[in-house]
């Protein structure tokens, strides 16, 4: 993680007080550095020791239009899927500020490395990353 990032303090707030809502069969909330014990049961259960939330939405937290988003969410689906990473669609959504939910995955048994180059390929100023002790960590890009 870099010394100092370039993000500014009121979005780095905004990042860490996000929802990250994974949707699915158990659907389940993120929240950076809290503990989930839902996440931890679904590494147990799908044999993975890390997973990471990433959107390809907005890159550079600029809002971009419905249509734009959609198609740079779809090209990250088909990287996933290239790269034969399982991926359960979610929304960060932060609870009270207005900023609109960004379509998401959790992408399971991905690395800290592979997870922050996707970050970094779709434009992304950090990704939100659990290791095998399913606590979420901001991962700043830049």
């Amino acid at each position: 993680m870099p010394a100092r990032s370039a993000i500014d303090d009121a979005t780095l707030r905004a990042y860490r007080e996000t929802e990250y809502r994974v949707h699915g069969e158990a659907p389940l909330t993120l929240k950076v550095d809290q503990r989930s014990a839902p996440l931890a049961a679904l590494h147990a259960r799908l044999h993975v020791a890390s997973s990471a939330f990433i959107t390809a939405a907005n890159p550079f937290s600029q809002p971009c239009d419905a249509s734009h988003n959609d198609a740079r969410q779809q090209a990250l689906a088909d990287e996933l899927a290239q790269l034969g990473f399982s991926a359960i669609p979610g929304i960060g959504q932060h609870p009270d500020n207005g900023w609109p939910g960004e379509p998401s995955f959790l992408v399971l048994g991905i690395s800290l490395d592979t997870a922050s180059a996707l970050g970094t390929k779709y434009g992304q100023n950090a990704i939100v990353w659990s290791g095998a002790d399913a606590v979420p960590r901001l991962i700043l890009l830049h």
